[in-house]
């Protein structure tokens, strides 16, 4: 028996878990980084490892290999507004205003979306992102909860578009567009898109 009453189970008093925790940061912290500079195809488990100043092996022991330390790293909460608090006609500029400071604001959303347009372990992270936050909006705020899918995809071809034009394209007239005229011509659209009856 050791000091926690447990046959082969020794009491460190929580330092293995906090030492393990902080692996984990480090890991993906460094990861992030790693990602969002390489992209997901010329980022290495070595180079990630390397930057969190740990073997490579430890890299794998927590998260399997890079598709495994990739959902890890991106996870990410678009901490979307409450839209039931808001008046229904604010919706699309609510949304369009929260999503242009998610991108300002987000490296970790720009390398997914990045990564993204080009594997599909970033494809498969961003539809589950989408899939899990996005859609519930749209059952929220749709006329017909049976179009909740397709009108959310179709909000996200407005978003996704538009980030990917500014932020990872940088195509100078997306970049040049002050963010007022930016959500003054996206939210009608946005709002059509979840609000309006069917066509």
């Amino acid at each position: 028996m050791t000091g926690n009453g447990l046959p082969g189970v020794t009491d460190n008093g929580g330092g293995g878990r906090r030492r393990s925790e902080a692996t984990r940061t480090a890991i993906l912290a460094a990861a992030r980084e790693r990602f969002a500079a390489d992209g997901y195809e010329k980022a290495t488990i070595r180079a990630i490892a390397k930057d969190a100043a740990i073997d490579p092996s430890m890299v794998m022991r927590y998260y399997g290999n890079k598709e495994g330390l990739f959902a890890a790293a991106v996870s990410v909460d678009l901490k979307l507004p409450d839209l039931s608090r808001l008046p229904r006609q604010e919706i699309g500029e609510a949304m369009v205003l929260h999503f242009l400071h998610m991108w300002e604001e987000n490296e970790v959303l720009t390398a997914l979306l990045r990564v993204g347009v080009t594997n599909q372990a970033g494809a498969e992270r961003m539809q589950g992102i989408f899939g899990e936050q996005l859609l519930p909006v749209a059952r929220l705020v749709c006329p017909d909860p049976e179009q909740s899918p397709a009108r959310a995809a179709l909000v996200a071809t407005q978003l996704l578009g538009l980030a990917l034009t500014r932020y990872v394209l940088r195509l100078p007239p997306a970049v040049a567009l002050p963010v007022e005229e930016v959500v003054a011509w996206l939210a009608p659209t946005v709002q059509r898109y979840l609000t309006a009856p069917n066509p």
